[in-house]
This record gives C-alpha cells, structure tokens and sequence, in this order.
C-alpha cells in the first residue's frame, strides 16, 4: 500500500505546486492514497470549501488540519458534510467536524486521524488519551492508520509516535513548515517524522513575505500576514505500509522546488 503524505500547503503557490507535481508523482510512485495537511491552504491560514474542491481534483484524497482549523469561518458550513476533511481529534466533545476518517481506493482503506499538540500550543485535550479513543474504532475497521500530528515540539512528536509504536502504521509530524531529515520506521513497524514540511514558498520565511516576518521581529509590532512570491517548494513523504500488517515498510522524504506562475 502506497501512501503520500503532503506537507502544510500554504495559500495559492502551495496549491499551484501541488496541481503540476502531483498526477505526475501518484503516477510515477503508483500511489493508492495521498493526504495533505491544508490548515493554510485558502490565503495563508485557514480553509474554504472552493479551496477544498481545487485540492481534491488536483489528487488529494483527505486533508488534515490543525490550529488555523477555524481560521475561515465558512468551514463551519461544510465541515460536518465533509468526510474527507480531519481536524484535531482533540477538540472539545461537541466540536463541529470528525477527528478521524476512513477513505478507501483501489489500493484498499486506511485510517485518518489528526491530532493537535499542547506544548506551545493551544490548551486542549491530551492527544494521546484522544489518539487512544479514536484508535478504538478505527483499528476494527483498518489495518492501515495515518496520524498527523501537528504540534510545535520535537518531543511531543516523538513520544508520541513511541507511545503509538505498533498501533498505528505511521505518525507524520506537521506544523513547523520546515522538513526534518529524521524519518524512521520504529522497532515494532511504526514510520516516524519530526514534520514533513511545507508545499508553499520557498524564499519567503514559512511561506509568509520574509519581510513582513523580520519586521514584526524588530519592531514587534504586529502585521498583516501575506504569503510570499517566487519559487515554490513541494514537501511530502512517501510510505509503503504492508496491508496484511499495517506496519511501514518504507520512509522517504520528497523535496522539490518549482517556479509556479
């Protein structure tokens, strides 16, 4: 089972870089499912449902969020109809949306969960008692598990990916927007990276207009935020995860930079 997993995609460049590179790369790697964190798709922060539809026929297959989940408002009015969108699982009970998904294709069905860090994050639930409960449904029905994890810390990341090693095929790290050259499959067949990375601008500063960011350090003063012009990179991992086991068989980080018009 072949899976791609999409780094943060961030506003009109990161969605242009995923419309030319990616037919070419499910076919190329023979990809049965591609998911795509998109908490920044729509403008730099946030989702719209028009976003959400240019995505899917660019060949993305489920999004996951993160803390800009409620970032355009609109989201409120499809979310719920949405089954192919993920936000945090650790939201408070009652929270529009689904934490979890099923998606199925010609290579199968696998298991989508997002979760949220809380270290320099957002006070919210625990992720792992979250990842527990939403594992409980989800592992009578697939072998095949993704978890995205989007948190700031390195150790969240990890301890949890350790605590969920051999439940779940892998946990993908997000939210930095910078690729960490750490993936791995841990002992009992979990694949682990500290953050897949950005699909989004490459000269800017995590996307954003680089000078907007360096001024908003000097003077402190609080800007507008504005996605960065130029080259765009494209950041993803691709797993193969044995179906019969769910475990990952293989890790490997793609990085590549392309002039989008």
């Amino acid at each position: 089972m072949k899976i791609l997993f999409i780094g943060d995609v961030v506003g009109n460049p990161g969605r242009k870089a995923v419309k030319e590179l990616l037919p070419d790369i499910r076919k190329k790697l023979g990809i049965d499912f591609c998911i795509a964190n998109c908490e920044n798709a729509a403008g730099g922060s946030g989702i719209t449902y028009v976003v959400a539809q240019e995505l899917y026929k660019s060949g993305i297959d489920a999004i996951t969020l993160g803390n800009h989940t409620w970032a355009k408002r609109e989201i409120l009015n499809f979310i719920d109809c949405d089954p192919r969108i993920v936000r945090p699982a650790n939201y408070p009970e009652g929270t529009p949306g689904n934490g979890s998904t099923i998606i199925s294709g010609p290579g199968g069905k696998i298991g989508v969960l997002n979760l949220l860090g809380r270290v320099y994050m957002d006070s919210i639930d625990c992720p792992f008692k979250a990842a527990d409960r939403e594992l409980q449904y989800l592992k009578r029905n697939v072998k095949a598990i993704v978890i995205d994890m989007h948190a700031e810390a390195t150790s969240e990341k990890c301890a949890l990916a350790w605590y969920l090693d051999g439940r779940v095929s892998c946990v993908l790290g997000t939210h930095t927007h910078v690729q960490t050259a750490d993936e791995r499959i841990l002992p009992f067949g979990t694949g682990y990276i500290t953050d897949v990375g950005m699909s989004g601008p490459y000269e800017g500063i995590i996307g954003i207009d680089r000078e907007i960011i360096i001024n908003r350090f000097i003077t402190h003063i609080p800007a507008k935020f504005e996605v960065s012009k130029g080259p765009v990179q494209f950041n993803a991992v691709y797993v193969e995860v044995d179906e019969s086991t769910g475990r990952t068989v293989k890790i490997e980080r793609i990085f590549r930079i392309v002039e989008v018009s």
